[in-house]
Formats: C-alpha cells, structure tokens, sequence
C-alpha cells in the first residue's frame, strides 16, 4: 500500500489550506502550530509531529510519518517523556483510521511487539487495542 507523502511540502500545501499568519494575540501553541503548517513535513521533527497530530492536526499526512518513526523505534519521544509520539498517535479517535487503512493495523502491531511499556502509555494502549 502507497501512503507516501511529498516531504519537501508543507501541511499548507498538501491541504491546499493557508491558515492565518500568527498575530501575536495568540497562545504559544496556537502560534507554534500555524507555524509548523509551513514547514516542510520531511523537516518537522518528533516533538513537532507529536503537538500537530495531539491538536488532530495534518492527520492524513502526519500519521504515516509518525508510523514510519514508531516502526523504527516505538518509544520516541518529543520534550514530553518516553513514548510521547506514540501516545498521540494511539490518542486519535478510531475515525481516523478509517481514513488510512491499514495504518491502524500497524499501529496494533507496534504495540503488540512492546515488552517494556511505560506507565503513561498503558492506558492508552489498553484503550486502543480495545476499539
């Protein structure tokens, strides 16, 4: 199955969605994700991919790149703790999955192969092995 993704573009352009500048008035977040929509995806590193896909951000685009990372080492982290990456990825609701198919089975596959989980990703874990 084909779900590669142009890396040299950015969300705003896979989406063909420019959003709103940054104007000052904004949260920190809010300001860092209008931010991260323009920059190429290929460039976006593991704590950018785990804000975007924990605000449902890019999901179409951003979840086969934060797959590929979890295939190669399931226990990513961004600034948050071990496993952080993962843990946004198995927080998407189960329509997502549905819109990339088969990403959900990778997932599942991900998880079944960890011995060693940390605590905060047993909940969530439990959660998506349950839907």
């Amino acid at each position: 199955m084909n779900r590669s993704v142009n890396c040299d573009r950015s969300l705003e352009e896979l989406e063909r969605d420019r959003w709103p500048a940054p104007s000052g008035d904004e949260t920190r977040l809010v300001a860092t994700v209008l931010e991260l929509r323009g920059k190429p995806v290929g460039d976006l590193a593991v704590e950018d991919l785990r804000l975007l896909i924990g605000q449902s951000v890019g999901l179409v685009h951003l979840l086969p790149l934060a797959v590929d990372i979890l295939r190669r080492d399931p226990l990513a982290e961004g600034d948050m703790y071990e496993g952080d990456l993962l843990a946004a990825v198995l927080s998407r609701g189960a329509e997502v999955w549905h819109r990339i198919p088969g990403l959900g089975e990778e997932v599942r596959s991900i998880v079944l192969e960890l011995t060693d989980v940390p605590w905060p990703l047993a909940p969530r874990i439990e959660e998506f092995l349950a839907r």
